[in-house]
């Protein structure tokens, strides 16, 4: 075959994809066909038509809708050289080595079918021949069961027939079932797929005799699993970190901590948690802090105390007098620091005390106080700084847990590893536990099923739907149709019998 008509069966030319796919008869589609078909038409070798008596003879039945198969007589609109390509075979593909295959055993299949009728027409004319040479009256019992076999072969060549397309191209009503019913059928098979596979009770019944807690517990118990799957977590984790785009993660992550911010008030809570540090005294190490530090101070600066307070005294004031003054106000700093520093009970502390207390009731009742939280709340998180802060907190996290996957060693992974074989060895062991993850598993399944039942059905209708009538037809011929050809020998046998019994019975009695 040339690339020209290659290219065109790939495309979906009707008449090049049955070319192609009549295996060695393509190479006789050179000139019309017998039936006036085109370049690119086949001839099936005799007896593997669909007429009655297998010699090709008419082509009519090679039709494979109402309209008629690609390159047939019966063909609607123009038809010669592939003018009108058939729609696309659409997601059910083109046919393969192993359809070709198959599409062979199904000629086959129609030859032996259809030499079996030709098999009881001949017996039929000899018997009829010899009953009237006086040949004796075993010619009528074998007459009828000739003349029987032929009714039953032609009636089953007309069902097998019917299901695939028009028989004799005759638009004979409930015939061509398979393409003229294609959507009914795949919205049937969706119902029937939703009603017996999906329901509530077929799919517990399925998931408890399964066990899948049981063998999912025995098998992470083992410790080479349960390494295989904490890095195929880690891959996934990383994976998925990676996609990620930093901006857009970062943008959510202020706007949510600012949302959430915002939409908290903070004062209850800062004055509830105060109040409990006072009462369990823990600011007395902040005071006890404090008081160091500012002792520590005064003892290094004294200079800088005498300077504030002779820096502030009037200019008529004698000079003598200042520095008499700064050095009295710097002894008794020093003294009351280091009093407060030294003594647990200074008044003072107390004083840091019955204020905490009092601040902490404010946060918690006093509504000015409250309100001029929010407000300071407000202007931190209103600030560039803070919202750079917030934002660029994303990276440290995903640094760190990154670095955590990676690292195989890593607190994140160890523990991960030692949960998933503390689960199984419990799954494994544990009857109660297992009962549990089985009903939440059973849980999850049936929720998914009752609730998506009609999109996963609707997935097999609308593929079904999408499906070209025709391709869809040959497609399923190819896989059942050999099968389908035994019904007519089986009706060729039987009719025979039936014949042949009939006929005695009849004689018998009469």
């Amino acid at each position: 075959m040339d690339q020209g008509k290659a290219g065109k069966a790939a495309a979906g030319d009707p008449g090049e994809v049955r070319a192609i796919t009549g295996g060695a008869a393509a190479s006789r589609s050179a000139g019309p066909g017998s039936n006036g078909r085109t370049g690119g038409g086949t001839s099936d070798p005799p007896g593997t038509s669909d007429s009655p008596d297998g010699s090709g003879s008419p082509r009519t039945p090679d039709t494979y809708g109402p309209t008629g198969a690609p390159g047939s007589a019966h063909r609607t609109g123009p038809s010669a050289g592939g003018a009108r390509r058939s729609p696309n075979p659409g997601p059910l593909g083109t046919f393969t080595a192993a359809d070709e295959e198959r599409q062979r055993g199904v000629r086959r299949m129609k030859g032996i079918a259809a030499g079996a009728l030709l098999l009881m027409a001949v017996v039929f004319v000899l018997a009829k021949w010899g009953q009237h040479e006086g040949a004796g009256a075993w010619t009528g019992y074998v007459a009828a069961a000739a003349e029987a076999g032929m009714v039953g072969a032609l009636a089953d060549w007309f069902a097998v027939t019917a299901l695939f397309r028009h028989p004799l191209g005759l638009p004979i009503p409930h015939t061509a079932i398979i393409p003229t019913k294609k959507d009914q059928l795949g919205h049937t098979l969706g119902e029937f797929v939703g009603e017996n596979f999906l329901s509530s009770d077929v799919v517990r019944t399925r998931l408890r005799a399964v066990g899948i807690a049981g063998r999912l517990g025995a098998w992470l118990a083992q410790p080479e699993h349960a390494d295989r799957v904490t890095s195929e977590l880690s891959t996934a984790l990383r994976g998925a970190l990676a996609v990620l785009r930093d901006s857009d993660v970062r943008a959510v992550v202020g706007e949510a901590v600012t949302r959430r911010a915002d939409a908290q008030e903070i004062a209850p809570g800062l004055g509830r948690m105060l109040e409990r540090v006072v009462a369990d005294q823990g600011h007395r190490r902040v005071v006890d802090l404090m008081c160091a530090r500012a002792a520590e101070w005064l003892e290094e600066h004294s200079d800088s105390v005498m300077e504030a307070v002779t820096g502030g005294a009037p200019g008529w004031t004698p000079r003598f007098v200042d520095r008499r003054v700064g050095d009295r106000v710097y002894r008794e700093l020093l003294r009351f620091v280091t009093e407060m520093r030294d003594m647990p009970s200074h008044p003072a502390r107390g004083a840091i005390d019955r204020f905490l207390t009092d601040f902490a009731a404010d946060l918690r009742s006093d509504p000015q106080t409250r309100e001029r939280v929010e407000r300071l709340k407000s202007d931190v998180l209103g600030r560039g700084e803070v919202q750079d802060l917030i934002s660029s907190s994303w990276n440290s996290v995903r640094s760190m847990i990154v670095a955590a996957a990676e690292d195989e060693h890593s607190e994140l992974r160890v523990r991960a590893r030692a949960s998933l074989l503390s689960l199984g060895q419990r799954a494994a062991a544990d009857g109660r536990l297992r009962g549990k993850i089985d009903g939440w598993i059973e849980d999850a399944a049936v929720h998914v099923v009752t609730t998506y039942r009609d999109e996963i059905t609707s997935l097999i209708t609308e593929t079904v739907a999408g499906w070209d009538a025709e391709h869809t037809s040959r497609k399923i011929e190819a896989h059942i149709g050999r099968d389908l050809q035994f019904i007519r020998l089986n009706g060729t046998v039987v009719g025979s019998l039936a014949g042949l019994g009939i006929y005695a019975l009849v004689n018998l009695v009469l």
